[in-house]
């Protein structure tokens, strides 16, 4: 009876071995920001309605709004979302503003005639703003989120105007660094919006995302903006942003972060989310680079 030469043999197992073994890829990481908490009554309660799931995620509150306080109750019922600074030199609404909580004689070089934030980045840069002016505003705001014993775990910038320049960057570092918050999108992260996805393509971006764009080798950050679709948010006309208007003026963004907040509460994102193939984090789970022992 012919047999196999030994060497062969051990070949042959090994490829059948090779060939039994499952490959399980690791889960992709996803970290799903959740912007301008406490900018109004109708945005903590999307915040609610996305808490409501159980998921983990990263939540940034608008810590200069009117309505930041019934955000902070509602994160406090919900640890498994980590908490942010969204920190606010802008304010872009019509006849929907807010100002400067470190007090308008403070830092007048931030503020427009009027007492309130200017409404885009490029107007906040025309300004002589004092540097030592934005450090006192941020601290404010940050001190500001730490007085409500909610954990603080990063810092992130609305309008990114608080990264604007790299002046502004420097300010910004030096604080988290201050106060060992994490700064969001300056962790190596790979991060995606859809804020400027028009509405009716908003799912589709949002399911295409998650089925082949997240990246294996970071930690994928999606900035979400979500509201419910209530007449507050439907009279918000912005000031900064066309796609958030139509051409008559009409105001979108009711309808922007109404679709935003109906996708993510979606059979299709639950599926994705409970497929095994990414993880859900916040930002607790990433490492801190400013924290001391």
């Amino acid at each position: 009876m012919n047999t196999l030469p030994r060497s062969l043999l051990i070949v042959v197992c090994f490829c059948l071995t090779l060939v039994s073994v499952k490959v399980v890829a690791e889960p992709l990481r996803l970290i799903l920001r959740v912007d301008d908490i406490g900018m109004t009554h109708a945005t903590n309660q999307g915040l609610r309605d996305l808490a409501a799931l159980g998921i983990p995620f990263a939540a940034s509150v608008m810590f200069t709004t009117p309505w930041y306080q019934e955000g902070v109750e509602i994160l406090k019922q919900n640890p498994q979302i980590s908490v942010g600074v969204h920190l606010t030199l802008n304010a872009e609404w019509r006849h929907y503003r807010w100002g400067p909580i470190a007090g308008r004689n403070e830092v007048p070089s931030l503020i427009n005639e009027t007492g309130y934030f200017y409404p885009s980045t490029a107007e906040f840069l025309a300004q002589d703003i004092k540097l030592d002016e934005v450090r006192l505003e941020l601290e404010a705001q940050i001190q500001r989120a730490l007085a409500t014993d909610l954990d603080i775990a990063y810092v992130d910038y609305h309008m990114r105007t608080a990264l604007a320049t790299p002046e502004l960057e420097q300010v910004v570092t030096e604080l988290a660094q201050q106060y060992q918050l994490r700064m969001s999108m300056r962790m190596g992260e790979a991060v995606t919006t859809l804020f400027d996805v028009p509405i009716e393509q908003k799912q589709q971006r949002f399911l295409q995302h998650l089925d082949s764009e997240l990246n294996a080798d970071k930690v994928n950050v999606l900035v979400i903006h979500a509201a419910r679709n209530h007449p507050e948010m439907q009279a918000l006309i912005d000031l900064n942003n066309p796609i958030m208007n139509t051409e008559d003026m009409e105001p979108l963004v009711a309808r922007h972060r109404a679709t935003e907040l109906e996708m993510l509460l979606s059979p299709e994102a639950r599926q994705r989310f409970q497929s095994g193939k990414m993880e859900l984090i916040n930002y607790h789970q990433t490492p801190n680079p400013f924290k001391t022992q």
